[in-house]
């Protein structure tokens, strides 16, 4: 039985990891005889593993059907980047006041590896980067229980996350946009620091018009 949960845990951040990276995409359809193929085992891990990434929001359950990796509406997927926009300001306002040196110094090595992922334009590269930036400001903010909230919240959008970086000259703005959340949190002022992550994150107007253009077309 505990070779059964732990191969279903196991099982559980592969396909996750799957949807964080856009190889599953919302709407997708997450068949139990498919995957247990494709992994070598049987359909009784990949269906814990479902229920497990159901409960997480991260895939839709369909009775006596294949479950679906989950969609999100606009009108709530503008409601968690609202959260997610929050929850960002808040880790950049306690990270400017109690990084460490060498947490700084992370953070500047963090923004320094993505500037050849964006002079190359390579959207995949920088998506793996950007990651690790935003991961270096949670950690800064020594607030472990808000470092894994956000943690969740930001993989739980991910997949939209991922998309938003396609859209024309994204990039490049990301990367000035954490450039002067950098200079806000190496000079310890925190409203700043709050302000700029805050609007790093939260999508709207043209922006948002933009990630909903980059969606797949079945979403």
């Amino acid at each position: 039985m505990l070779v059964e949960k732990n191969r279903a845990a196991s099982l559980r951040e592969t396909i996750e990891e799957l949807i964080a990276v856009g190889e599953l995409s919302p709407g997708d359809a997450l068949d139990e005889t498919v995957l247990a193929q494709r992994f070598g085992v049987s359909r009784t891990p990949i269906r814990e593993a479902l229920i497990q990434l159901a409960s997480a929001g991260l895939v839709d359950m369909r009775p006596r059907r294949s479950a679906l990796v989950a969609q999100i509406g606009p009108h709530r997927l503008v409601e968690m980047f609202e959260v997610m926009a929050e929850m960002e300001a808040m880790c950049a306002r306690l990270a400017a006041r109690r990084m460490s040196p060498s947490e700084q110094a992370a953070l500047q090595a963090a923004h320094e590896a993505c500037k050849a992922s964006r002079d190359a334009g390579d959207t995949d590269a920088y998506y793996y980067l950007n990651e690790a930036f935003h991961r270096a400001v949670y950690l800064g903010s020594h607030n472990d229980f808000l470092a894994e909230e956000a943690t969740k919240l930001h993989r739980r959008l991910a997949p939209y996350r991922r998309l938003q970086l396609r859209v024309r000259d994204r990039i490049a703005t990301s990367y000035d946009e954490h450039g002067g959340l950098v200079d806000a949190l190496l000079s310890g002022d925190a409203e700043t620091s709050a302000e700029r992550a805050r609007a790093h994150v939260v999508v709207q107007g043209q922006r948002f018009a933009d990630l909903m253009a980059s969606l797949p077309r079945s979403a």
